[in-house]
């Protein structure tokens, strides 16, 4: 996805954000090495991923600490308060597959910073999440893809996100399919790293799990390290959580269709998708 202005303010309220988690008073260092870095990155037609990531790295140099380190926790931990609700609700499903999905994409919500400002929050928008209807939805296609698949790669967004997705991953391994996990290389804002991931059994739920192997907003494949290499080379699909994974992949040419599940938080990457904002989205790029 392109970067547009309306990226600016979005992006130093989230450094804001994240330096006042630490509380050390670092938020004015911060936001002015985040504003230098947005300042020497922007060009017209960049992808919003990659300046973000160069924000944000220049906003970690400063804080010296991983902000989120609690709210990922607290996220895994309140999402799991939910598993058997939303097993059931699976289970029960006349489509299971469907019902999967949802479950996969409400689990977006949970980006704080964004949507959300703390892990409790989400306690309260739970029910009418799982009412919603998916606004945009390609899961008949995406179902298509994955009878004709082998193996796919899943993207994983934000800790507490990764809990619900645990049920899809199981319903599509119910097909037959083998599920790569991939997680970040290496810690950056709420989003699912290696350890985290083992923090929660993803490790023991998917038939492997591999990392971006960078700092990185979303994933940057021209940087991929082997073990990615090696299952991207293997791959039929990919599947692609959040709105960071859809700011970074939708612009590369993986050579397999992509399908994107996310909640459209900001008017960018909805305008980008053609939808309204706060709908949930799934997404089939061929």
């Amino acid at each position: 996805m392109k970067l547009t202005p309306d990226c600016v303010p979005c992006l130093m309220k989230r450094v804001l954000f994240q330096a006042r988690l630490l509380e050390n008073g670092c938020e004015s260092e911060a936001v002015g090495a985040a504003l230098r870095a947005y300042a020497k990155e922007y060009a017209v037609g960049r992808n919003s991923a990659e300046v973000a990531t160069e924000v944000h790295r220049s906003a970690y140099e400063v804080m010296g600490a991983d902000p989120y380190i609690k709210i990922k926790l607290d996220a895994d931990r309140i999402a799991e308060e939910y598993l058997d609700q939303v097993m059931g609700y699976v289970d029960s499903a006349e489509d299971r597959f469907s019902a999967a999905v949802r479950v996969a994409v409400i689990g977006n919500i949970m980006d704080f910073g964004v949507s959300l400002s703390s892990p409790e929050e989400f306690r309260a928008v739970f029910k009418k999440l799982l009412d919603q209807e998916i606004g945009s939805d390609d899961t008949a296609r995406m179902k298509e893809l994955l009878t004709d698949s082998k193996s796919v790669l899943y993207f994983f967004d934000n800790c507490g996100e990764s809990q619900f997705d645990k049920l899809l991953i199981r319903e599509i391994q119910r097909m037959g399919v083998r599920v790569v996990g991939v997680v970040r290389g290496e810690r950056i804002l709420n989003d699912v790293t290696m350890e985290d991931a083992e923090r929660i059994g993803l490790d023991k739920i998917l038939d492997r799990t591999v990392s971006t192997g960078t700092f990185a907003v979303g994933a940057v494949l021209s940087k991929a390290k082997d073990d990615l290499k090696e299952e991207l080379d293997r791959a039929d699909m990919m599947i692609c959580k959040g709105m960071a994974n859809y700011e970074s992949l939708s612009d590369q040419d993986a050579g397999m269709p992509k399908v994107f599940i996310l909640r459209t938080k900001c008017g960018p990457v909805a305008r980008s998708l053609g939808v309204p904002e706060n709908i949930n989205v799934v997404r089939v790029a061929e």
